[in-house]
């Protein structure tokens, strides 16, 4: 199964359920697409824990002043089986700017506003809003 997917999927299923925090087994591209959302606002705080083999993530949620999460829906974009790569001009606002993509780009994992401020294309993972 694809594991950023099932990473969205737990996160949004945990916010709906009104859970605090979130544990995620770790990887490196998880704990970075966890930092963009943390910096666009959509996720509370992200904290790596454990040892050496046994790793983890601990994300703690984010919430609007009604109670209602900050992640009502996501959409995983480029998957294993099709692939999608965009251009620094082909980047959009996700829900006229309510949203935000999270791009994979040659500068690492960036939001897709900060990718077309540094003219960067690259490989579109997912958005959410």
């Amino acid at each position: 199964m694809d594991s950023i997917a099932n990473m969205i999927i737990q996160i949004k299923n945990a916010g709906t359920m009104k859970k605090e925090t979130v544990v995620l087994t770790h990887s490196k591209m998880k704990m970075a697409i966890l930092e963009c959302l943390a910096h666009a606002g959509f996720v509370a705080g992200v904290t790596k824990k454990g040892k050496k083999v046994v790793k983890y993530i601990e994300v703690k949620l984010a919430y609007e002043a009604d109670g209602t999460p900050k992640i009502s829906q996501a959409k995983r974009i480029s998957k294993s089986s099709k692939r999608v790569y965009m251009g620094a001009k082909d980047i959009r606002p996700v829900r006229n700017g309510y949203g935000v993509m999270i791009m994979s780009t040659p500068k690492g994992i960036l939001t897709g506003s900060d990718a077309r401020k540094q003219s960067l294309g690259g490989e579109a993972l997912l958005q959410v809003w």
